[in-house]
């Protein structure tokens, strides 16, 4: 297993005995990386974070974390995990369960007493640490399972649906937070199904679908295997865009978006390979005497790309 690899897996399963679980999952993600780990729900995402995390055991295949193997002491100490399903005391202030789980990482009280409130403050909850919480609502509940997470300032970070039960000024802020994080060089493996957080936030991404990875790659280069073009014409007839779609054989249709009140005018959208094929459309508008006002490359959301790679698969449905 190669040193350099914050996470490392070679063929990792866990086999339940009843088609669940995860099947010969093979990835390597960077030190300092955010690595997106996507999949419909019943894909096997969970069950895959807790081998890693040490919570359950593989039934075949290998991994490390930073080259410690996968459940071991070591390992462990490298990790921080917030879990989908958080449960804490609620008759305990916010600031005693962070401060309970700094005990379990053994840290010093001298370091969790300078620790602790900065990292309240910096998830959101300041002074609400003084609350129990049984006064705590999901979204604070979540913040507080961020510091929890990160209490033992550790070199990888674990995030399963971190933003789900924030409103959409917490997700900016959990956003934020793990911008700093990254900025640190912390790496941070992200299991969401917010895919605007995953398209913002990380380098890399993996599809997984009934325990299998269907996909990963770059961000970047995911967002860019299909490639479409807005172009607004005036002078567009029917029979114009059919006359354009049979001459060109390309994908060819009317979009809906917004365009100057009582113009005739019309958004045309294009599949297209390149920017060659974008000229020769824009030669035939103009040959054939419309108007071309604009023409736009529309980036490829990563919700797009994730339905495209699983439309037609069969899906286990709810996990275990």
């Amino acid at each position: 297993m190669t040193s350099a690899a914050a996470i490392h897996t070679q063929g990792l399963t866990k086999d339940y005995g009843n088609g669940r679980g995860c099947r010969s999952v093979t990835i390597t993600v960077k030190e300092g990386e955010a690595f997106g780990f996507l999949g419909p729900n019943g894909a096997g995402k969970s069950t895959f974070v807790k081998m890693l995390v040490g919570l359950i055991r593989p039934t075949g295949g290998e991994g490390s974390i930073f080259s410690e193997g996968i459940g071991t002491l070591e390992a462990k100490r490298l990790i921080g995990y917030l879990p989908e399903l958080y449960r804490y005391q609620e008759w305990l202030t916010g600031q005693e369960v962070v401060e309970l789980h700094a005990k379990l990482c053994g840290i010093g009280k001298l370091e969790a007493k300078r620790r602790i409130p900065q990292l309240l403050e910096e998830v959101g909850i300041g002074l609400r640490g003084r609350d129990r919480v049984k006064h705590y609502s999901k979204g604070m509940q979540q913040r507080l399972g961020l510091a929890c997470a990160l209490v033992s300032d550790p070199k990888i970070v674990f995030l399963d649906e971190p933003s789900s039960a924030l409103d959409p000024l917490g997700r900016n802020d959990v956003r934020q937070l793990l911008r700093g994080l990254k900025a640190q060089g912390k790496t941070l493996f992200l299991n969401s199904h917010l895919l605007e957080d995953v398209e913002v936030l990380c380098d890399r991404v993996a599809l997984l679908n009934n325990g299998q990875v269907l996909h990963s790659g770059s961000v970047a280069d995911v967002l860019q295997e299909k490639s479409r073009w807005h172009l607004r014409i005036g002078g567009m007839t029917p029979s114009s865009l059919t006359w354009l779609q049979e001459m060109t054989g390309l994908p060819l249709r009317t979009a809906s978006l917004p365009l100057p009140a009582g113009s005739d005018q019309v958004w045309l959208e294009a599949e297209l390979e390149d920017e060659e094929q974008v000229g020769w459309i824009n030669m035939l508008i103009i040959e054939q005497g419309m108007t071309l006002y604009e023409v736009t490359k529309a980036k490829t959301r990563l919700e797009e790309w994730f339905v495209s790679a699983v439309s037609g698969l069969s899906h286990r449905g709810e996990r275990l």
